[in-house]
């Protein structure tokens, strides 16, 4: 039986995530938040050298998002059972990568300040692409998607005391880490074949990469758009704001339960899975 995972903070009782998962915009912040993980050189070195080809988005793409959206929603949607479960599975993949003599950093996927970090991205991801959306939160409910979001690390090796106690804490914790990020040559080379598409096919090549690349380089924080060499004007940033809040009037208009739909759906998955004893990742 998988052991219990430590108990994060938890926000108000009638607290509903589902308000904070976007649905129409949802993919526009998947490879900027791949990015910002990887900046973290010891998160880059550690995907880029991986033995774990199953797992890497340049040769299984499909796989790829199934694992990383199946992640989000046992940690967000799933049970303390299945969170324990899907735990398990992530570290079988994980005991493989660790560095070798040869690596330019050290780095172990059972790292909890590497984890800590993939973790606080994901929330920031989040929260920041909830607020191009819908505008600022106001503080209850910035502190209660806060304190949930510690399961993002939970689920894995990060204990609740390590999560940073407050939002104050956290943007601490942020701005420190999130300057000391460097995208190195290879790492980058690595990402901009991620931005460019270049693990799906050719026509899709063509047709997406260049609108891919603008939203990518929208989405980072400028420090890290500079490290990626990727272009941004400020007219650039008057269509995007303007785009994702015209999105967000659509979005906003959803029902929980479809909010719910597109991470329900990996939920769903990965409870069949389990029922039928198929690989979780």
């Amino acid at each position: 039986m998988p052991r219990p995972l430590p108990v994060p903070p938890e926000p108000p009782a009638d607290f509903e995530v589902a308000a904070f998962l976007p649905v129409l915009a949802g993919g526009l912040a998947a490879a900027p938040n791949v990015i910002l993980q990887l900046a973290a050189p010891g998160v880059g070195y550690g995907v880029l050298e991986s033995t774990v080809h199953s797992g890497n988005v340049m040769i299984h793409p499909i796989k790829r998002l199934r694992t990383t959206m199946t992640y989000l929603a046992v940690a967000l949607l799933g049970t303390d059972e299945e969170r324990a479960a899907y735990r398990e599975a992530v570290n079988t993949s994980h005991r493989q990568v660790r560095s070798t003599a040869e690596s330019p950093v050290k780095y172990n996927a059972f790292d909890v300040r590497l984890q800590l970090w993939v973790a606080a991205c994901l929330y920031w991801g989040l929260a920041d692409l909830h607020e191009r959306l819908h505008g600022p939160m106001d503080s209850p409910e910035a502190d209660a998607f806060y304190q949930y979001a510690a399961r993002l690390g939970t689920t894995l090796q990060v204990r609740a005391d390590m999560w940073p106690p407050d939002r104050a804490a956290f943007d601490r914790y942020w701005s420190e880490n999130l300057a000391a990020t460097t995208v190195s040559p290879a790492v980058r080379a690595y990402l901009r074949d991620l931005v460019d598409l270049k693990m799906l096919p050719l026509p899709v090549q063509v047709l997406l990469s260049r609108p891919h690349r603008y939203l990518v380089a929208g989405m980072l924080p400028p420090h890290v758009r500079d490290q990626m060499g990727l272009r941004w004007t400020p007219r650039d940033e008057w269509l995007l704001s303007r785009t994702l809040r015209l999105l967000g009037h659509v979005d906003n208009a959803l029902p929980h339960s479809v909010r719910r739909l597109p991470l329900g759906i990996y939920l769903s998955d990965l409870r069949f899975r389990r029922k039928h004893g198929l690989p979780l990742v």
